[in-house]
């Protein structure tokens, strides 16, 4: 960071999630943060939290109460970023949102910085992407760079997480009464997901693919500059608590190999290989919980694409890599120079 003077950080749905995980790191980056105001819903001001800031007061969300903000990270739904993001950008905020609501206008950008941080100059409005894409992304550009990408083709494992703190919490309670003999329910997902698998998220659209899937295929054309890319997903929910796990397949423009695959994912920031099959090592959410890195292994010639083709895994931490993360890392990039409202 070429600029160390301090600035004024808001993060808005700070009581979830994510918000908590932009706090925390917030200060693990050692961001130059002058300032942190916290808010959220209305049943949560007033409350007093514990953060590595020092103790904090929750404020109750009202746009008059930013003025003057110099980053508002915000991790709130779609509609309320709608209502609000483009208004705090216009007052000269710089807005970095995790929803859905801005990812595929053409004219706000979606940052991966690791990828395309160039994209986010001169903005006041920049998108989050979403959690699996953020993930898959990492290994896909430097092996993009390499040897040129023809087809993507995805399954995702997400983490319980991947629904919020309501998630997590359903399945750990299923989990415990699972284990007493009680009957086990669901409310936050399609189905319960203790002891289950569940190949629905998000909502299905008329090809017969969820949201959730088609958002890969668009965040990743529209984050890497590759709009004609053929990609597809299938997005599974999984009975684990935290970090996104994905079985890629690849077919690549030029000759591939295990072993230059692991050489170009050795050297892209970001990126941690995992893979030694032989002492039972590969990418895994109990290790990748809590990383900043996406891990990647099992690296193999795909038996579809032969030699311009691969399969592999990643798995990474969809709340720090697929969310809070980025979001600070985006930030970051934009740290020389505070631009004044359009």
């Amino acid at each position: 960071m070429n600029d160390v003077r301090g600035r004024t950080v808001a993060v808005v749905g700070a009581t979830g999630a994510v918000g908590i995980e932009m706090v925390n790191v917030l200060h693990d980056r050692r961001f130059p943060v002058a300032e942190l105001k916290l808010f959220a819903s209305a049943r949560s001001a007033s409350k007093k939290v514990q953060t590595p800031f020092g103790e904090k007061t929750i404020e109750e969300f009202r746009p008059e109460a930013l003025k003057g903000i110099d980053f508002v990270l915000m991790a709130v739904s779609g509609d309320f970023a709608k209502a609000h993001a483009p208004a705090l950008a216009k007052q000269g905020s710089i807005v970095i949102d995790n929803s859905s609501a801005f990812r595929y206008e053409p004219e706000i950008p979606l940052v991966v910085p690791e990828i395309n941080a160039s994209a986010a100059i001169g903005h006041n409005l920049i998108a989050n992407p979403n959690c699996t894409t953020a993930i898959l992304v990492m290994p896909l550009w430097p092996l993009h760079q390499a040897f040129g990408l023809k087809r993507v083709i995805v399954s995702s494992y997400q983490a319980a997480s991947g629904a919020g703190a309501e998630g997590m919490a359903e399945l750990e309670d299923e989990t415990r009464k699972w284990a007493g003999g009680g009957k086990i329910g669901n409310k936050v997902f399609a189905h319960p997901l203790a002891f289950n698998v569940i190949p629905h998220i998000d909502v299905f659209q008329p090809n017969g693919y969820t949201k959730e899937e088609m958002k890969v295929t668009w965040e990743s054309r529209k984050i890497m500059g590759l709009p004609d890319l053929k990609a597809s997903c299938t997005a599974v929910r999984v009975p684990t608590l935290r970090a996104h796990a994905e079985a890629v397949t690849i077919e690549t423009e030029k000759p591939v190999t295990p072993e230059a695959a692991r050489e170009i994912l050795r050297a892209a920031p970001g990126v941690k290989v995992v893979d030694d099959p032989a002492s039972k090592t590969y990418p895994m959410p109990v290790s990748a919980s809590g990383k900043y890195d996406v891990e990647v292994g099992r690296i193999r010639e795909s038996l579809v694409f032969g030699p311009n083709g691969l399969d592999f895994f990643c798995c990474g931490d969809q709340l720090l890599k697929g969310a809070a993360l980025n979001a600070v890392q985006i930030a970051e990039c934009l740290l020389p120079g505070l631009r004044k409202a359009a």
